[in-house]
């Protein structure tokens, strides 16, 4: 019972209907005679006509999600295609001393990437003096070191942004390490102008595949322990 002091509020007669689901069916009249404003304008509409609409809206949402879902898979699929024939034209190069460029290459054309280096150390003798193999200091190698994936976001602080033609360009990057048996031995650089391309919060469960792919490929420079 409600009383001056107590008076029932808005919370009291949600509580009630939620709790009381046979009260429509009791005072059928009140379901069709209630009229609240609808969303789209000032005008006031059945609470079915109410209802209706929402249903609607949920109706165009799911569809939203769904035209998502349809797109995202038609790109992912569209990468795997890529990625195939990125992998393909790896296992079919036949001199290991174009590889590495061969590697930079296709990354910037099959994936759209403006810029692109790479450089691996530790090679066997016959590969020392390769542009690949020349020109790592010690502090990018300990970074490399430190890197458990890929690093993406702005430049980091080492000059492995200066592997690339165009280093004031770099305004985002990906720097993915290459291992072998759980060794790093080289860096794949990946640049672009968009501070968005390469930023922090993206998922790298790509870039660390084009690393593994990358990293199998070249260990084969590497010298014989």
């Amino acid at each position: 019972m409600s009383s001056p002091m107590n008076p029932i509020t808005e919370d009291d007669i949600a509580n009630y209907l939620i709790n009381t689901p046979d009260f429509f069916e009791r005072h059928a009249e009140v379901l069709s005679s209630v009229q609240v404003r609808s969303p789209h304008g000032q005008r006031a509409v059945s609470l079915q006509e109410r209802q209706a609409e929402m249903l609607r809206e949920k109706i165009k949402n799911l569809e939203g999600r769904i035209m998502d879902m349809i797109r995202h898979s038609g790109e992912n699929a569209l990468i795997a295609d890529k990625l195939q024939r990125w992998a393909t034209g790896l296992l079919r190069a036949q001199t290991l001393t174009d590889l590495p460029q061969r590697i930079a290459d296709d990354v910037r054309d099959q994936f759209m990437v403006p810029q692109v280096a790479i450089k691996v150390w530790g090679v066997s003798a016959d590969h020392l003096k390769a542009d690949f193999a020349t020109g790592v200091s010690e502090e990018v190698k300990a970074f490399a070191d430190t890197l458990q994936q890929p690093f993406c976001g702005a430049q980091p602080g080492t000059d492995a942004v200066n592997w690339l033609p165009q280093p004031a360009a770099a305004v985002s990057l990906a720097l993915l390490p290459l291992r072998s048996n759980q060794k790093v031995f080289g860096l794949l650089v990946l640049a672009s102008p968009d501070s968005q391309r390469f930023h922090s919060g993206i998922g790298t469960d790509f870039l660390e595949r084009l690393a593994d792919l990358a990293s199998a490929a070249l260990s084969r420079l590497q010298a014989q322990a």
